[in-house]
This record gives structure tokens, C-alpha cells and sequence, in this order.
């Protein structure tokens, strides 16, 4: 008989335990709410100020950026040989100490070296293409003069009105004279004051440079323990269902980012020899300075290749304009190749991406970001693309939907 009032009692118990959760759940949830609204409506009323503060900070992280990037790029190549050397001897502890930093150099070696194969190739290449410029525009001067005089001296008309509008001209030397002065005078406080931008520019931007490589190599040598770190640090602020999500999301990105990077190197690779190969077929002059170009280019997806077929085109036309009109006709023939088989089969494949996304990606970015939203967002896409998947194929799942 008074088990029932105790029941009764304990029940309105628990219900007012749960309001007053409920209820402290939704304060959080409204205090928060607030503090945003007032953030934000100070951010629209100060937003020169805010802008400012964004710039300052963006100045201040950008060496750790540039190192970050740095970090990405040559983790692939080291990464690689690091598991190729000494992926076997590893375990021994001598051997286990010096593999991070002997990868590291050797991974900086072959970049150089890649750096220098394409300086010692371009160079020479320029040199000669400058002197045979030189030559055509000195062939093209006198044929020009010719040119002009055969067609203004056996027109009167022309050089009747030409002669007309040279003694219609009133000038005035004093005016000019002056003028001169007052653009030396201050010509040379802007040039002076240029040059002092322009080398300040140059030291910031080397600076930002050192720092962003020692950045690098600190993250590269200790990787494995900035990655405890940073697990450490996440598990003790956040819930461990979100943690794990943000580490699949991380492990994810890592795998797209580096995929993407060696293909689109590899798919450069491709392009600059198909190039060489075919204009030396063809007899077409500079094809080995026009296949490095194209094959640097070519690291802007899908677009980057249209700038060295204007290099290559300009080059080519100084010396026989029929045979720059026939490479761009094999151009746009290389290029259906390499944008309908190499690129999406390649890249595509190595991000997990289809052809229709790498190219909305590619335009998106584009417009948004220029070359670098090319670059970033083909790999973006892709991890949004595989996330959006994974949640679509979950659910169709959890609906027991099997026959689509």
C-alpha cells in the first residue's frame, strides 16, 4: 500500500530531473545563440576593423601555412622511400633513427634535382630562342620599311594627309621641357620608393620561406608525435564519436591530397613527352623547350596546358608560320587525348572522382580561387564527394534499401 505514493514520488522525480536538464540544455543552447548574435553584429559594425584583424593574422600564419603545404608535398616522395629503403630494417634502432632524416634529404635532393634538370634544360633553350628572335625581328625591320615606303609613296593621298597631320601639330618645347623635369623629379622619388617596396616584398617573402621550411622538416621529422599531440588534444576537449570522425575525415583528406598531387605529376609527365615526342616526329623546332613548358604548365588541371600551347605557338610562329598553325592543330588533338583518356583515367582515378566532378570542380575552383582553386579543389570535391557517398550509402542501409 505505500509502495504506490513512493513510486508516484519517485516518478514526478525523475521527470522534474529531466526538465531541469531539458531545461539547462536549452539555455546553454540559447546563451550560445546570443553570444554569436552579438559577435556577429559587432563583426558587420566594425568590419574594417575585423578585416583588418584577419589580414594581420593572416600575415602572421602564413610562414606556418607555407610550411604546412611544404610538409604535404614532400611527405609524398618521402614517405615512399622511407617505406622502399628502409621499410624492412626499420625495426632495428639504429637504423629506425636515421630513416626520417635520410628520407627527408633524399626527398629534398630529388625535388632539386628535378628543379635543376628543368633549369638545364630551359635555359640553353631560351637562349637560343632570344638570338633567333633577334635575327627574325632584324629580317622583319627592313622588309617592313619596304613595305611602308613602296605603299606611301605610291599612294600620294596618304602621304599628302600624313604630311598634313605632322604640320597641323602646334608644339610647344617650353611646355614639354617642363614637363620632362617635373616627371624626372618625381620619377625618381617613385622609383626610389618602388625599389624599397619591391626589396622589402623580396626580404618578407624570403623570410616567410625559411621559416615555412624549417616549419616543414619539424613537421616531417616529428610527424608521429605531432599526430599523438594533436589526438591528445582532441580527445580531451570533444566527444570521442566526434573525434573519431574528425580523424576519418583527416585520414581521408591525407590520402586524397597526396593521390592527387603524384597524379597530377604523373599526368604532366605524360603530356610534356607525348609533346616532345610528337613535335620531333614532326620536325617542329623547340620541341624539347616547348614539352618542358607544357609539362610544367600542365600542373594546372585541365586549363594549364592552353599556356604553353600559346608559348609554344608564339615560338613557333617566329620561325614558319605554317608549322605554329600545325601545332595547334596538334594541340587541340593531343589535348582531346590527354583531357578525354589520360586526365580523367589518371588524376580522376586517383582522387576516387568522376570525369563530370573533376571538371565541375576545376571550373568551380577556378573562378573562385584562380590556379590555386584549380589545385585545391579537385581534391576537396573529392573528399566531399566520398563523405556525401558514405552517408547516402548509410542510410539506404539503415532504410534496408538494397535493389536501386
Amino acid at each position: 500500500m505505500h509502495n504506490a505514493p513512493r513510486s508516484d514520488h519517485a516518478g514526478r522525480s525523475l521527470k522534474g530531473r529531466m526538465c531541469m536538464d531539458l531545461n539547462k540544455k536549452d539555455m546553454k543552447n540559447i546563451m550560445l545563440l546570443i553570444v554569436f548574435a552579438v559577435l556577429f553584429y559587432i563583426c558587420v559594425q566594425k568590419i574594417n576593423s575585423v578585416a583588418a584583424g584577419v589580414v594581420f593574422v593572416w600575415h602572421l600564419v602564413f610562414p606556418f601555412i607555407l610550411g604546412g603545404a611544404i610538409a604535404f608535398i614532400l611527405n609524398v616522395p618521402m614517405h615512399a622511400l622511407e617505406k622502399r629503403i628502409f621499410g624492412k630494417l626499420k625495426e632495428q634502432g639504429k637504423v629506425k633513427k636515421i630513416a626520417r632524416p635520410v628520407s627527408l634529404i633524399l626527398s629534398m635532393l630529388l625535388v632539386i634535382v628535378i628543379f635543376w634538370i628543368v633549369l638545364v634544360v630551359l635555359i640553353p633553350e631560351i637562349g637560343s630562342t632570344f638570338v633567333s628572335l633577334s635575327r627574325q625581328i632584324e629580317l622583319a625591320i627592313p622588309r617592313m620599311q619596304s613595305w611602308f615606303t613602296e605603299n606611301f609613296q605610291t599612294n600620294p593621298l596618304i602621304e599628302d594627309q600624313i604630311n598634313n597631320w605632322f604640320n597641323s601639330l602646334e608644339l610647344n618645347w617650353d611646355q614639354i621641357i617642363e614637363t620632362g623635369i617635373d616627371f624626372l623629379k618625381n620619377g625618381a622619388g617613385n622609383v626610389l620608393g618602388t625599389t624599397f617596396s619591391v626589396a622589402m616584398t623580396l626580404i618578407n617573402s624570403v623570410m616567410n620561406f625559411v621559416i615555412g621550411f624549417v616549419f616543414a622538416c619539424y613537421i616531417l621529422l616529428q610527424k608521429e608525435k605531432l599526430s599523438v599531440q594533436i589526438r591528445k588534444v582532441l580527445y580531451a576537449f570533444l566527444p570521442g564519436k566526434a573525434v573519431r570522425q574528425i580523424l576519418k575525415v583527416a585520414s581521408l583528406s591525407y590520402r586524397t591530397f597526396s593521390n592527387f598531387v603524384t597524379g597530377q605529376c604523373v599526368e604532366a609527365v605524360i603530356l610534356g613527352t607525348m609533346f616532345f615526342v610528337v613535335m620531333s616526329i614532326l620536325r617542329f623546332p623547340y620541341a624539347l623547350l616547348v614539352g618542358v613548358v607544357i609539362a610544367c604548365t600542365a600542373l594546372i588541371p585541365i586549363f594549364g596546358a592552353f599556356i604553353g600551347c600559346v608559348v609554344g605557338a608564339f615560338l613557333i610562329l617566329v620561325v614558319n608560320p605554317m608549322q605554329a598553325v600545325a601545332f595547334v592543330v596538334v594541340f587541340l588533338i593531343l589535348q582531346q587525348v590527354e583531357g578525354n583518356l589520360i586526365y580523367p583515367h589518371v588524376v580522376g582515378s586517383s582522387v576516387g572522382l568522376p570525369s563530370i566532378w573533376v571538371l565541375v570542380a576545376v571550373t568551380v575552383g577556378g573562378n573562385l580561387m584562380g590556379v590555386v582553386g584549380m589545385l585545391v579543389f579537385i581534391p576537396l570535391t573529392s573528399v566531399l564527394y566520398a563523405l556525401f557517398r558514405q552517408t547516402v550509402h548509410k542510410r539506404l542501409k539503415e532504410r534496408k534499401i538494397h535493389d536501386i
